[in-house]
This record gives structure tokens, C-alpha cells and sequence, in this order.
């Protein structure tokens, strides 16, 4: 008897699975009304436009002579009444009440809010001293610092093609810092650099920590994932940030000097006006497209948006502002867009098993 088993061959084959890619397309596309889509496509859009916008108004007012951290800190809140304005509708034309404000929901509320002040006035430093392009960069670890605190906090999964993610992402940052010389601007000086670097990491930390409690704000507080759930805490979130910057800037003064601040400014007071304007509506914008995929989509589809606008941002930085664009700096953009990759892979496996797991 011959003991030796003969084991199937597994080949893969492009042309099932195209087959597979399109009839999952087909499927998802009908299950969902036509407006499903249209709503997406617009959030989607938002993203990927007012996100970059907001970045490279926030570099052009340092550039232009701004110098108040304060200030486009106070800006990137300042537009929370925009989605008051949407949340309102929603509790007229849908009959729908507000979620009932207890004292551990508002604390939740607060530690959010001053936690993200906290991340708007560390991503003013990296824009004052860092060009656009790197500044997105570097901003992009969030992705991994995200999936770090998810893990310890909501206790999301963890698997390699994650973690090989968070890796490429580290190794794309340290890239980044060994090209100092060829990427600071002539005006800064070494420290300012190395503390918009480091500022930026620590804003991206922090970015991760607010997105994981977010999450965890959903899942055991809230207990339903609604779009005017997610609406109410972005604006409580956004107005609680805004009293706390409206706070620093009253102690720092600088609502005195935006006056002086705008006479001196290149290109006169109306451009200063438009910048601090088009900053607060842009970066409102961007987090009304993202609550929206987040709810309308998965936390996988504004990962993959997510990486697309990196690359955006970078590019649009080169051409419009003449940021400076390193072979290291090309190599850490697709570094980055790898490591993006990677975790949207990881995170579909997950979501893959779980779903597997769950209807067995």
C-alpha cells in the first residue's frame, strides 16, 4: 500500500477572482438604495478634498506670516455649528429625539473634547515648522498608533498583516527623520524641526487614543451605532474642544493680536480672513465626510480613504506650495501607502472571520 498522500494543488486564478470581486460588487451594490451610494460618494469626496484643503491652509497661514499656535487650533473647531446645522434637521424631519445627556456620557464628552484641543494645538506646531507634505506623513501613524489602541482598549483584533502595517509605517517615519537636512525649511532651525516632528507623532498618538475611545464611547455607553448618534458626539466633542482653545486663547492673548496679526500677514487682511475661514469650514467638512463613511460604510473604507488622501496631500503640498520632495520623502510616501495597505487587508481579513465565525 502506497502510504505517500497526494495533496490537492491549490492555484490561484485571476479569473475567478475578478469573478469574485464583481459579483461581491454587484452584491453590495444592491443591496443598498442608489442614494446610499450618492450619500457615500459626496462623504467620500469631502474627505478626500476638504482634508488636504485644511492641511495646506493651515501650512499657508504659518508661511504667510502667522504665528499663533492657538489660533489654528481654535480654527479646526471653530466650525462645529456646521454640523449643528445637519444634526438639527435630523431630530425634525426624522421625529427623532436627542440622545439623553447623563453625567457619565457628559464626562466622556469632556475628557474627549480636551483631548482633542490637546491634538489640534500638537498638530499646529507640526504645521508651523514642517512643510505640508511631511506633516501628512507623519500624521498617517495615527493609522497605527489607531489599531495599537483599539487593540489594548476595544480590544479590536490584532492579526499580522495589522501589526506588519504598523511596522512599514515606523520604518517610513524614520525615514522621514534621517532626511531632515534636504526637507526644513531654511527659516527653521534644527530644534523646531525635531519639535514639529515630534509634536506631529504625539498629535498622531493621540489621534489613535481619541479614535479608540470614540469607538468604546459607542459600543458601552451609547449601545448603537446611529448617523445622529455619531453626529451629537462629534458636536459636543467639537464644542467642548472650542471652549477649551477659546480658553487658551484668552489666556494667551491672542484674540488681541489676530488684529495685528492680519495687518502684517502676506497678502493683506482679506486673505487672512479667508484662510482662518476656509480652515475652520474645510476641517469641519472633513470630519462630516468621515463620521459619514464611518456610518454609511466601515471603519476599512475611511482607512483606505484615509491612505488616498496622504498621497493627495503630499502631492498637492509640491505643486502649490513648492514643498520640497526627496527621494527619501518618495520612498517614505510609498512606504506609507504600503503600510496602509496592509492594514485594510488585515483589517478585511478580520472582518471576514468574524462574519464567517458568527453566522457557523
Amino acid at each position: 500500500m502506497d502510504e505517500t498522500t497526494e495533496r490537492p494543488s491549490v492555484s490561484f486564478s485571476y479569473s475567478n477572482w475578478m469573478s469574485n470581486v464583481k459579483k461581491s460588487t454587484r452584491e453590495a451594490y444592491e443591496a443598498k438604495p442608489f442614494s446610499h451610494w450618492i450619500l457615500l460618494l459626496f462623504s467620500g469626496s469631502a474627505m478626500l478634498i476638504a482634508f488636504p484643503a485644511s492641511s495646506l491652509l493651515s501650512r499657508l497661514y504659518f508661511s504667510n506670516g502667522g504665528k499663533s499656535k492657538w489660533i489654528i487650533s481654535w480654527v479646526a473647531v471653530a466650525g462645529w455649528p456646521i454640523t449643528c446645522l445637519i444634526l438639527l434637521p435630523t431630530y425634525i424631519f426624522q421625529k427623532i429625539k436627542p440622545t439623553p445627556l447623563n453625567a457619565k456620557l457628559l464626562l466622556s464628552y469632556v475628557v474627549l473634547g480636551f483631548l482633542s484641543a490637546a491634538d489640534n494645538l500638537m498638530y499646529a506646531y507640526a504645521y508651523a515648522y514642517l512643510p505640508a507634505s511631511t506633516s501628512s506623513l507623519l500624521a498617517s501613524s495615527s493609522l497605527a498608533f489607531s489599531a495599537l489602541f483599539g487593540y489594548l482598549i476595544v480590544k479590536n483584533p490584532l492579526n499580522a498583516s495589522v501589526i506588519n502595517s504598523i511596522v512599514i509605517i515606523t520604518g517610513a517615519m524614520a525615514i522621514i527623520a534621517l532626511d531632515s537636512s534636504s526637507d526644513r525649511y531654511s527659516y527653521i532651525s534644527n530644534s523646531q524641526y525635531f519639535a514639529g516632528f515630534f509634536w506631529d507623532i504625539m498629535g498622531s498618538a493621540l489621534h489613535g487614543l481619541i479614535f479608540a475611545l470614540s469607538e468604546l464611547l459607542f459600543v458601552k455607553l451609547l449601545g448603537r451605532r446611529s448617523f445622529h448618534v455619531a453626529l451629537e458626539q462629534q458636536v459636543m466633542v467639537s464644542l467642548i474642544a472650542f471652549a477649551f482653545t477659546t480658553l487658551g486663547m484668552v489666556v494667551s492673548n491672542d484674540f488681541q493680536g489676530m488684529s495685528n496679526e492680519a495687518k502684517s500677514f502676506k497678502g493683506g487682511e482679506s486673505l487672512y480672513t479667508q484662510v482662518l475661514v476656509w480652515s475652520a469650514v474645510t476641517f469641519q467638512l472633513g470630519v462630516l465626510g468621515a463620521t459619514a463613511v464611518l456610518f454609511l460604510a466601515s471603519t476599512v473604507m475611511a482607512g483606505v480613504l484615509n491612505a488616498v488622501r496622504v498621497p493627495i496631500t503630499s502631492i498637492a503640498a509640491v505643486i502649490l506650495m513648492h514643498d520640497p520632495m526627496s527621494g527619501f520623502k518618495i520612498l517614505s510616501l510609498v512606504l506609507t501607502f504600503w503600510g496602509f495597505s496592509s492594514y485594510i487587508y488585515g483589517s478585511s481579513s478580520s472582518n471576514s472571520s468574524t462574519q464567517a465565525s458568527s453566522s457557523s
